[in-house]
């Protein structure tokens, strides 16, 4: 939820012609990397809980992309989009872990 909420203020100082684009998108896909972990860690199937916590990991790459982009085109300092990416990197890092755990207890 710390990604979502950094990523919300980051958003906050976009050009206003940006509110419908590149604000929503990053909006969106920051807020469903913690909701899709919350929901997956309330079901109760193996492959459910891993296929929800598989979207989680997408959210954090499409956050990651558009970070990425912010940075490029000059809307983020450096170390505003790294500061995030790190902490989107560790997020990945944990679900990896998780699915990898939930597939061997498929088998």
């Amino acid at each position: 939820m710390k990604v979502g909420i950094e990523s919300f203020k980051l958003t906050e100082k976009l050009p206003y012609f940006e509110d419908r684009g590149l604000i929503s998108q990053i909006r969106r896909c920051s807020n469903s990397i913690s909701a899709n972990i919350a929901q997956a860690f309330g079901r109760e199937g193996i492959k459910d809980k891993q296929r929800i916590y598989i979207i989680s990991r997408g959210s954090s790459f499409e956050l990651q992309n558009h970070l990425i982009y912010g940075q490029k085109v000059k809307y983020f300092s450096a170390e505003q989009a790294d500061s995030l990416i790190k902490e989107i990197d560790d997020i990945v890092y944990a679900l990896n872990k998780i699915i990898a755990t939930l597939e061997k207890r498929k088998k």
